[in-house]
């Protein structure tokens, strides 16, 4: 199931960094994050449902090289979006 458009542009304003932007990292991030959380809930009833999984591991990956890609650039919107996210324990 994908996000809503209601929850979509919730996290799209929320993590934007001027009025019209919709693909900067941080934006990125924060819609995988959702998607992955939401994915994670549904392999804990649905445990053999590995087409899904593959999706999953793929935006694992793209999330990873996303941050990646932030941190080297700048490490404060880094900081920044991982604080939000909790992405980090």
């Amino acid at each position: 199931m994908t996000l809503s458009t209601d929850q979509k542009a919730d996290l799209v304003t929320k993590f934007q960094t001027h009025d019209h932007d919709t693909g900067s990292p941080e934006v990125q991030i924060a819609l995988l994050t959702e998607r992955i959380t939401y994915l994670t809930e549904h392999f804990k009833t649905h445990v053999k449902d590995h087409h899904s999984r593959r999706g999953l591991l793929r935006m694992v990956s793209k999330r990873r090289r996303l941050l990646d890609y932030l941190k080297r650039v700048s490490l404060e919107r880094y900081r920044k979006v991982v604080g939000a996210l909790n992405l980090r324990k």
